[in-house]
């Protein structure tokens, strides 16, 4: 049983985690430091482990954890998400207005302006002030039960930050992905060799829809708040819009600060064109201007008409669109050997941004478009979608345009394409292709695979084209004479450029199979592939079938893989690579036969000097320990390179055992021979 003073104090704990969450990520006003709420996280884990009574539905450890759904529930919405009516331009809108106050038979009323953000609605219903279930806006009268999905958005309040709240209560918002943390997730997938996304829209709604809670998780979503949907058992509440939108703001939720009452349509009008000047500056992706009648007397009175409201609309704003000559077709090569079609555009000014290329992704996507060389198009750029064709303009055509088809050999190396089976995507498999190359190589040094610090793109350039490189495994066979023939690279550069070569040797298998560059095998799938005994020299004769046996692998990666190894050249690249040192086993499969840091948690912290800090973190990986971010009460060690920081305050203050390179150093060794 547990007594009533721990139960408190978990209590207390809960509430303290509650209030610094909601001023992190709702109000951007934190408190205390990310490795202060962590000790205070841990805490509470730690409690509830030993104590799985104390688990409730509103605690800050259950945001992520329920296991992937078959599928989604049905949730009946018990009032309708209906859509909005849409205004195009001023007449449009002032039209409305007059229809309002007509059937209003007010010649003024108070409106409240909202941004119309481009996500997916959701409803969320408490109960006690308690999350109790999400869903989606469906068909407006039914949605999906995407409770578990929901919880893991750190914006979205687990538990009110008042005791007065009605007792059910329903809130409506819209999720979203915010563009910066979209371009970083992007970067992410393209590091690791996986397919990017096209906008933040779409994958907010994908990402909400993920069967796996523990997908959504990974995923940087937010919300805005900006309806009540319904509210039983409390007579308190506000009697309009405006009023209640702040009352939900100290409940907990975000709710936009750019909101504004209105009490003529000039306003709107004039909050309109603001907005319109500066929404591609913001960090979410919004296409218009919501207006709704503030008083919900005057809502109720309104009513509904064709599943709209009568009470509210929205003011969109232009489409980012605009008509543009394509001027040629060209092909540029992918690091993976994608031969990749982009048009050639006569420039023109789409949504306030100069275009002069448009992505056109594969030749089926061409020929389904019906594009020829020579027409004109309509050029489209919302949000952070990289401007695109939309179609051609047919009724231009002269009969002058002509029709695109794929070159049959690479347009830098000359070296024949292929088809991976139904792939609409060919590839030059020719690891020497220059063209490749450079994007390869600028692949192989990064932070995500080989870490080589002080090789940018522009040296890289600079040694394939004076033929000092012609794979990445010649990269280590460079000696200082050669690395003095590149620009603005003096003695103490290239001393710093050889040592960071050398040093990268010591990177892991998974590391090294990532930086190879081969379609579709990022950081996430090399990882899974070593920890099932497919390393490097395994994978040059794997087959096709075995490697299908591995659940995580489907057949465009197994195909990728077996193509791979099936070139000469690349099987001489994996060779100059072996000679060089570079690991093309798994220590942790061939080698080792013990893991001696399973079971350890380690936090690295500060500056190191024989190791980046995620080669540290790798190389503890490759010998079964854990690396964490923040330092709790389950870390058994932090490693503290020079200006340590907080993390090595709060391990002295927690006792936990601080060692520095060379005691890890040690402590690998004594772990090897113990075992």
């Amino acid at each position: 049983m547990v007594n009533s003073n721990l139960r408190q104090y978990v209590e207390k704990l809960k509430d303290q985690l509650h209030k610094h969450n909601h001023l992190y990520y709702v109000l951007n006003a934190p408190e205390i430091s990310d490795g202060e709420y962590d000790v205070l996280m841990r805490e509470l884990q730690d409690f509830e482990a030993q104590h799985v009574e104390l688990i409730s539905l509103d605690s800050p450890t259950q945001r992520v954890g329920a296991e992937p759904a078959e599928g989604f529930g049905e949730v009946l919405h018990e009032f309708p998400m209906l859509s909005l009516g849409n205004a195009f331009n001023d007449g449009e809108f002032l039209s409305w207005y007059n229809r309002i106050s007509e059937l209003l038979e007010a010649k003024t009323f108070d409106m409240v302006c909202e941004l119309k953000y481009d996500g997916l609605a959701v409803a969320l219903m408490y109960q006690d002030g308690i999350l109790v279930q999400g869903s989606t806006r469906g068909n407006g009268f039914m949605g999906e039960d995407v409770t578990a999905n929901v919880r893991t958005i750190n914006s979205v309040p687990l538990k009110l930050l008042m005791e007065d709240v009605p007792r059910k209560l329903e809130v409506r918002g819209e999720v979203y992905f915010p563009k910066s943390a979209f371009r970083a997730f992007n970067q992410k997938r393209t590091h690791e060799g996986l397919e990017t996304y096209s906008n933040p829209r779409n994958t907010a709604s994908g990402s909400l829809r993920q069967l796996d809670p523990r997908v959504t998780s990974e995923r940087p979503l937010d919300i805005f708040v900006y309806s009540l949907g319904y509210a039983k058992e409390n007579d308190q509440m506000p009697v309009d819009h405006w009023n209640t939108l702040k009352l939900m703001k100290k409940w907990g939720f975000k709710v936009s600060d750019d909101i504004f009452l209105a009490q003529s349509p000039e306003a709107v009008v004039e909050f309109y064109e603001t907005w319109l000047k500066k929404i591609e500056c913001q960090d979410y992706a919004c296409d218009g201007v919501v207006i709704k009648v503030n008083r919900f007397d005057f809502q109720r009175h309104l009513g509904v008409a064709a599943r709209e409201p009568r009470w509210a609309t929205a003011f969109k704003f232009p489409a980012s669109k605009a008509e543009s000559q394509l001027l040629d077709i060209r092909i540029n090569v992918g690091r993976t050997g994608s031969i990749n079609p982009y048009a050639v555009l006569a420039a023109v000014d789409v949504g306030g941004a100069t275009v002069r290329q448009a992505t056109l992704h594969n030749e089926g996507y061409i020929h389904s478009k019906d594009l020829r060389v020579g027409d004109w198009v309509v050029v489209e750029r919302a949000g952070e979608v990289i401007p695109q064709i939309v179609k051609p303009i047919k009724s231009r055509r002269t009969g002058k345009e002509r029709s695109f088809s794929m070159p049959d050999k690479c347009p830098s190396c000359q070296h024949g394409l292929v088809k991976s089976g139904n792939d609409t995507v060919v590839y030059c498999v020719n690891a020497s292709c220059q063209a490749q190359l450079i994007r390869l190589l600028e692949h192989f040094v990064g932070r995500h695979a080989m870490d080589i610090e002080g090789l940018g793109r522009k040296q890289g350039e600079l040694l394939i084209e004076k033929g000092l490189v012609n794979n990445v495994s010649d990269l280590y066979y460079l000696n200082k004479d050669d690395l003095m023939l590149l620009d603005r690279m003096g003695e103490k550069s290239v001393t710093n450029l050889l040592l960071a070569i050398e040093t990268s040797k010591r990177q892991p298998c998974s590391r090294v199979l990532a930086a190879l560059g081969i379609d579709h095998v990022g950081g996430e799938i090399s990882e899974i592939l070593v920890r099932n005994s497919f390393d490097i020299q395994r994978l040059i004769t794997a087959s096709y079938q075995e490697l299908l046996e591995i659940p995580q692998v489907g057949p465009k990666i197994a195909q990728s893989i077996v193509d791979y190894f099936n070139n000469t050249d690349n099987l001489e690249n994996i060779r100059k690579l072996s000679g060089a040192g570079i690991k093309l086993y798994s220590e942790q499969g061939s080698t080792v036969a013990v893991r001696p840091l399973s079971g350890l948690r380690f936090v690295v912290t500060g500056i190191l000097v024989n190791f980046s800090r995620s080669q540290i973190e790798d190389r503890i990986k490759e010998l079964g320990g854990v690396t964490a971010g923040s330092v709790s009460s389950s870390t058994d060690y932090l490693i503290a390179g020079q200006n340590a920081g907080s993390k090595l305050k709060i391990a002295d203050r927690m006792n936990i055992k601080v060692i520095d390179e060379h005691q890890f150093d040690e402590l690998v060794r004594s772990s090897f021979q113990t075992n």
